[in-house]
């Protein structure tokens, strides 16, 4: 029965009910002991490893791409997938029991129309609302996926706004983060993530903007990472940089920004060649700085470095980052009625020199913690047991 008051009753229980789950994701309620913690020792798979690893508590699985049309019209565009694990009791076993939580983000960047959508979505997996199969060669949360054939891979999602029709094929190896299988963010076993990029994805098919097709060409990036504990209470967020350069060498760099207004010495980066060979750089060796130029958030009044300058002496790079729409943020927390966390991700270029000659690129930024601290389950100790279920975990 529906009262004339308000809406169905489903729908306040259903609203309710998705604000208790974030709620959870926000607060990460259950314990590090429950889950495996990302300690060297991992031995990687794939393509296993391309999907869901359930003994952590976070993943997700980062698209982020620069595309242009015929006519030289161009787009960026994210597809982000989350999981988060929220209960591993056993004897949950119902298709609607809750264990993970599964979130995505999407957004279009119309940089030449110079405007931005995006949407969000929160599902449990359910009879296969939402999930990442690895049987299935499959991530999707709705009708937003990720699917794999053969190198392939194919990416769908559609929204009100905008649809997204894209093939994406890597013409490079595959690269794991950090060091010793480890991409460390903090002192301590288990303060890192298994991180894995494809940082040349050659793409091409269709965006659909307001009814209109535009065939598209161009490149994208994949990150995945899976981790039980990342940040520590006093590291507030970070700033993530991909690059992607004319010369057919790519750059992936953050820096995490502490309380105190410091960079956190487990900052680092990762330099990829035209050859697919990579290189771990350490905070020491690169430099990260913001120019001045800013952009202010009307709705979450967050203020965002929007123009840097980077530095990597060893292999002779000097780069200035710009980019060429300042309002690519996916706004979340109490500004528009959700819990999660509101960040700044969008398209870049990049112009500067390697050795003295002119060189350019595209990539994107991410920028977290500017709105508000960025918690990602600092605080806790990873337990022994947490430790030998990784490296287990990894072995199988």
């Amino acid at each position: 029965m529906r009262s004339s008051a308000g809406p169905p009753l489903r729908a306040v229980v259903a609203a309710l009910l998705v604000l208790q789950l974030l709620f959870t994701f926000v607060t990460r309620a259950q314990t590090d002991s429950q889950y495996a913690a990302a300690v060297p020792g991992y031995r990687y798979e794939f393509p296993r490893d391309h999907f869901d690893h359930p003994d952590y508590q976070t993943e997700w699985w980062y698209y982020t791409g620069n595309v242009k049309s015929a006519d030289g019209h161009r787009f960026g565009f994210e597809l982000t997938f989350f999981r988060q694990g929220v209960n591993r009791d056993a004897a949950k076993t119902n298709a609607w029991d809750l264990r993970d939580l599964y979130l995505a983000h999407l957004a279009l960047s119309d940089l030449d129309g110079g405007h931005f959508y995006h949407a969000e979505r929160t599902n449990r997996a359910g009879p296969g609302i939402a999930g990442a199969s690895g049987a299935d060669r499959r991530i999707w949360n709705g009708n937003w996926e990720i699917q794999w054939n053969g190198d392939d891979q194919k990416l769908r999602a559609v929204d009100p706004s905008f649809e997204l029709h894209l093939t994406l094929r890597s013409e490079k190896p595959l690269v794991i983060q950090g060091e010793n299988g480890v991409s460390q963010k903090a002192a301590g076993p288990g303060h890192g993530s298994h991180y894995i990029s494809l940082t040349h994805l050659a793409t091409s098919g269709a965006i659909v903007l307001n009814g209109k097709e535009f065939q598209v060409t161009g490149l994208a990036w994949m990150d995945h990472e899976f981790f039980t504990h990342q940040l520590e209470k006093d590291q507030i967020g970070w700033d993530w940089f991909s690059v992607q350069l004319a010369d057919n060498t790519e750059l992936m760099m953050f820096r995490i920004r502490r309380k105190d207004g410091s960079v956190d010495p487990f900052s680092a980066a990762t330099y990829v060649d035209a050859h697919g060979q990579s290189s771990h750089l350490r905070s020491t060796e690169f430099s990260l700085l913001p120019t001045g130029e800013t952009w202010t958030s009307q709705v979450t009044k967050a203020t965002y470095p929007v123009q840097w300058k980077i530095a990597v002496p060893k292999f002779g790079l000097e780069l200035e980052v710009k980019t060429p729409l300042p309002s690519q943020e996916l706004t979340g927390g109490a500004a528009n009625g959700t819990l999660t966390p509101s960040y700044w991700e969008g398209a870049v270029t990049y112009e500067g020199t390697r050795s003295g000659s002119k060189i350019s690129g595209v990539g994107y930024l991410e920028m977290t913690g500017y709105d508000r601290p960025f918690e990602m389950g600092g605080g806790e100790e990873i337990s022994p047991q947490s430790s030998q279920r990784a490296q287990s975990k990894g072995s199988n």
